[in-house]
């Protein structure tokens, strides 16, 4: 989706995409697993903002961080978490080499 807050340091949906989002996922039976976006500036925790959006109680919410790194590879921050009622609890995260 689209920055509607369009803002190099802000994100916010628009509300009609988010509505249509939702709607298509209703019509499908779906809900959402994962939540993902990054952080470019900050390490790969949830802010204040993200807490507050947060209405997924059965979501994973992964942040990925490329602050150290900028532009360059690596190395960058991925990190998965629970959000319920506020209350943040980090998750393992681990990666599994695909066997093909």
């Amino acid at each position: 989706m689209l920055n509607a807050a369009r803002s190099p340091t802000f994100y916010e949906f628009d509300s009609g995409d988010l509505l249509k989002l939702y709607r298509d996922m209703d019509d499908r039976d779906e809900e959402p697993v994962v939540v993902y976006h990054s952080h470019t500036a900050t390490e790969a925790y949830p802010s204040r903002t993200d807490v507050s959006y947060a209405s997924e109680p059965q979501a994973h919410y992964v942040l990925v961080s490329t602050a150290d790194c900028g532009n360059e590879e690596g190395p960058f921050q991925f990190r998965s978490y629970r959000i319920v009622d506020g209350v943040i609890t980090e998750e393992e995260v681990r990666l599994v080499e695909d066997g093909s």
